[in-house]
């Protein structure tokens, strides 16, 4: 079986991006309402909406600047790391969140059933059509998963504290 190249799938990562972040959109706020107690943060429901806005956005624009420069420009590797921020995703905390509360977590759907296969594919043509390479891809898919995930950690803190 002969894979889509990666300039012809990397126009669909933010509509796969938005596919996700719409289904943790529609069930997150009730869900994070519903288990207040259980979490160590629980912003509220425009908090949440505003990220995932921000996220889906910040998704066409990164892919529509790795279009526009192509391979190994900076907008590429930040696409890979992107990729691999959706990757992570799926294991944390798609699915551990799933089998602690031993119930459907908002997200977990989409993360499984589009974003792990979407997301591995995506990432390995990256490499094979060499618009990402070496040390350079490494780097990229630890450090942008790093950044996406602290940023949204300090943001809801930031909300959390404002709130209190």
């Amino acid at each position: 079986m002969k894979l889509p190249s990666f300039r012809r799938m990397q126009r669909l990562f933010p509509v796969v991006v938005a596919l996700h972040n719409g289904e943790e959109a529609f069930f997150m706020p009730k869900w994070v309402s519903a288990h207040r107690g259980q979490l160590p943060l629980h912003p509220p429901a425009d908090a949440i909406l505003l990220g995932l806005l921000l996220l889906t956005f910040a998704a066409f624009a990164v892919t529509h600047l790795s279009v526009q420069k192509g391979e190994q420009s900076v907008w590429a590797y930040l696409l890979f790391g992107s990729a691999a921020a959706m990757l992570m995703n799926v294991f944390v905390p798609h699915i551990p969140a799933t089998l602690f509360f031993h119930q459907y977590t908002p997200g977990v759907l989409t993360a499984v059933l589009i974003n792990l296969p979407f997301m591995s594919v995506l990432m390995i043509q990256a490499v094979r059509d060499h618009w990402v390479s070496g040390i350079r891809a490494l780097r990229y898919a630890l450090l942008v998963p790093f950044a996406i995930g602290g940023s949204i950690l300090v943001s809801f803190a930031i909300l959390w504290k404002l709130a209190h």
